[in-house]
């Protein structure tokens, strides 16, 4: 199984998330993760979702995609051509014995503090979706109370980029 990420552009609307997630559960295809916001343009959103499966699977889904109202551009966010990041805020547990470890891996992996108190420290950590796995491998048996993760976010490289019909 292969993963991909593909980048959506649609128009902004009530209801064009709940039409391009449901074309996934019609059609049986699993989700990795998805991230939605406006775009520079708040005529126009972006989704990027991450999806694994096969050759056949990557080109149906888009060709459903390409099917739906109010879809604009869809292109899949190939790995060499594009910047994929994650984020993730992870709290930890703040204790003497375990500090140093937790203030070494935030150094080396080049995440930042972001709330400390006497009993947890709170973890930004950016990066690709590898990085933010390996910092959680780390870090995990100092004991994690509480993660959340954005899911990836893709942009191409160079002068490449979605655009609406308007600006095609």
């Amino acid at each position: 199984m292969e993963h991909f990420v593909i980048a959506i552009l649609v128009d902004n609307q009530p209801g064009i998330l709940t039409r391009v997630s449901s074309m996934f559960t019609r059609r049986g295809f699993n989700i990795d993760c998805l991230t939605v916001s406006e775009t520079e343009d708040h005529r126009y959103s972006r989704i990027t979702i991450a999806v694994s499966g096969d050759e056949a699977i990557r080109r149906q889904i888009i060709k459903q995609v390409r099917k739906l109202y109010n879809v604009r551009e869809v292109k899949v966010m190939e790995r060499e051509r594009s910047v994929n990041r994650e984020l993730a805020l992870i709290k930890l547990r703040n204790s003497p014995d375990t500090r140093q470890e937790v203030l070494s891996a935030v150094d080396i992996f080049r995440s930042k503090i972001v709330d400390f108190s006497p009993t947890t420290l709170c973890v930004e950590i950016t990066g690709e979706t590898s990085k933010i796995e390996a910092f959680i491998a780390l870090v995990e048996p100092l004991g994690i109370l509480e993660m959340c993760r954005t899911g990836v976010v893709a942009i191409e490289r160079g002068e490449h980029y979605l655009k609406g019909e308007e600006n095609a």
